[in-house]
């Protein structure tokens, strides 16, 4: 049951949108700090290997679930949550998870498609490699603190 005064069905969304960020925030922070700077040693070739290789095995519901399952579930939280004190902290972390969604298909799936098309892998790496690492940074930060957002919005609603 829905309890938009913050009940308990309001508790367990806005846990699962918690648990659900903080995958994602961790997913594109491994690349931040092992995937990219492991890659950044691989000759042009290798590199543009592996990035498509993990751009197609990525593409799955262990992955699909909390990307998408973030989105909804923080739309649904900061939904339930608009008549509590903690309001603020849903729709920033909704607003927060929603740029990351946009830089996701406005930048990085553009660039994944585009190696994925390239014939020649040292022209592949050169246009693909600094955007994709700026960008997947962007969604590492943005992600991170829609995390810290939710978690606020969980202390705040057990606080009341």
């Amino acid at each position: 049951m829905t309890d938009n005064r913050g009940g308990t069905a309001a508790g367990a969304v806005l846990g699962a949108a918690t648990v659900a960020t903080g995958l994602i925030a961790g997913v594109w922070f491994a690349y931040v700090c092992s995937v990219m700077p492991a890659l950044a040693r691989s000759d042009d070739r290798v590199f543009v290997e592996v990035m498509r290789n993990i751009n197609d095995v990525i593409q799955n519901p262990v992955f699909f679930t909390p990307f998408f399952g973030a989105l909804i579930l923080t739309a649904v939280a900061a939904w339930q949550l608009r008549s509590t004190p903690a309001r603020i902290w849903g729709i920033a972390a909704l607003v927060l998870y929603v740029a990351v969604f946009a830089v996701t298909s406005a930048v990085n799936v553009p660039l994944n498609d585009a190696l994925a098309a390239a014939t020649d892998p040292v022209r592949a790496r050169a246009d693909f490699e600094a955007p994709w690492v700026a960008w997947n940074l962007v969604r590492a930060v943005l992600t991170t603190a829609g995390f810290v957002c939710l978690l606020r919005a969980l202390a705040v609603r057990r606080a009341r």
